[in-house]
């Protein structure tokens, strides 16, 4: 009994001894010679090791390392800090957690999996739990990036909507709902999966490989209804709310700069100019964090299509293949490392936390306000986002403008 199906192309183009001719003295039929039982395993299942072991799982180790500390400061810092729990921080905080989970479980198996191809030893809940894992971190993740894509929409394009539905409780309903639907849209495709073992003609228990056991044509049209639902179709709706986005924030800067050269108090200049600053710094990062998303898992997807619509494979369309698959691994952990970075890099105010954190840390100080000398704050660059906090003390009372400014607190 042979599967006809797999998850990545097998070649069968060769002439195996059918065990059941041989004779008791060894001898088959014509010029078919008894083959090890290794040899057999090797020609359906090819080698057990992967010839690129060595590399990728030295890139992988490194993303793990990058990515596991930088979620869980993102984590910490969103937790820790009260003015870091806006709306759009709770969603960075569920695709913190997404990130986590395929890190901490999905890349030890997939190590594994580079290292011992077959058997699989790990049972089959293990392998239910792997391909369910990656499904709901899958759906999970391009839902969140869609609702904080939506939510950066709203605050823009629709500002006097924010006080209703920009808020910390509706964001965790939303993150409630975001994973409940991942979790549901998950089952289908684990359901095709189990331990799948070649007979020849007896169980063959070194064959074991978590793998595709139901009809070929199932599959192919869960992996491309997916694929559109959760890929092609937010791609194109996040990529018209940020056409848009970035249309009104260029309006609005041009007024902006006419408001300016009217008769205004200095105060009023500033408050202008932080609500403007600030709004496009956030913008700003969240279209980064949406567009290497999107680079990231492109190959991903690329790959489960080519699966799912090539039926003959030819040795050439077999290679190329076989690195699409390693791109699009090696893409698919870094874009749950990649985040925290592009924090850093584009938002003064996460920069600031990860480095209070470190430094509380290494110093064993705890304390937010105060900074020991051996881990002196970096300065920061100055502008709109840099003299907020100077801004509200410098104000006489609470100003509409200010108060709506901490909306774009980051």
């Amino acid at each position: 009994k042979k599967s006809d199906l797999s998850l990545k192309p097998v070649k069968f183009g060769f002439a195996l001894c059918n065990i059941t001719t041989l004779n008791h003295t060894g001898n088959g039929s014509g010029n078919c010679q008894p083959q090890t039982l290794d040899d057999i395993l090797f020609r359906l299942l090819g080698p057990r090791r992967s010839p690129f072991f060595l590399p990728v799982t030295l890139t992988y180790i490194l993303i793990f390392i990058t990515g596991v500390m930088g979620n869980l400061l993102t984590c910490t810092v969103i937790t820790k800090h009260r003015k870091m729990r806006t709306p759009t921080n709770l969603y960075l905080f569920s695709l913190a957690i997404s990130d986590l989970l395929v890190l901490l479980f999905g890349m030890p198996l997939e190590i594994y999996d580079l290292w011992q191809n077959y058997p699989f030893p790990f049972g089959e809940s293990v392998c239910y739990f792997k391909i369910f894992l990656f499904e709901t971190v899958c759906f999970a993740s391009v839902l969140n990036v869609t609702v904080l894509s939506v939510e950066r929409y709203v605050a823009v394009v629709h500002p006097l909507k924010t006080r209703y539905a920009i808020t910390n409780k509706h964001a965790q309903r939303v993150i409630g709902g975001v994973w409940v639907v991942s979790l549901v849209c998950a089952i289908p495709n684990t359901s095709l999966h189990g331990l799948h073992y070649y007979y020849l003609p007896e169980k063959v228990l070194e064959s074991a490989t978590c793998n595709l056991l139901k009809p070929q044509w199932i599959y192919n049209l869960v992996i491309q209804v997916t694929t559109v639902l959760f890929y092609f179709v937010p791609m194109t709706v996040i990529s018209g709310l940020y056409l848009v986005i970035g249309l009104r924030l260029g309006r609005e800067q041009r007024q902006q700069g006419t408001k300016l050269g009217k008769n205004c108090s200095e105060n009023t200049s500033w408050r202008i100019q932080v609500e403007s600053g600030r709004r496009r710094q956030v913008t700003k990062m969240l279209a980064v964090v949406v567009l290497v998303f999107a680079i990231c898992w492109a190959p991903f997807h690329i790959d489960r299509l080519l699966w799912s619509f090539i039926t003959q494979w030819t040795d050439h369309m077999h290679n190329v293949f076989e690195y699409v698959h390693l791109l699009s691994g090696v893409l698919f952990y870094l874009s749950s490392a990649v985040n925290p970075i592009i924090y850093n890099l584009l938002s003064s105010r996460f920069r600031e936390r990860f480095f209070e954190l470190m430094c509380s840390r290494v110093d064993g100080n705890t304390s937010r306000n105060s900074s020991p000398p051996s881990c002196k704050r970096p300065s920061f660059p100055k502008g709109p986002a840099a003299i907020t906090s100077n801004i509200q003390a410098a104000a006489a009372g609470p100003h509409p403008s200010v108060i709506f400014s901490r909306k774009w607190e980051f």
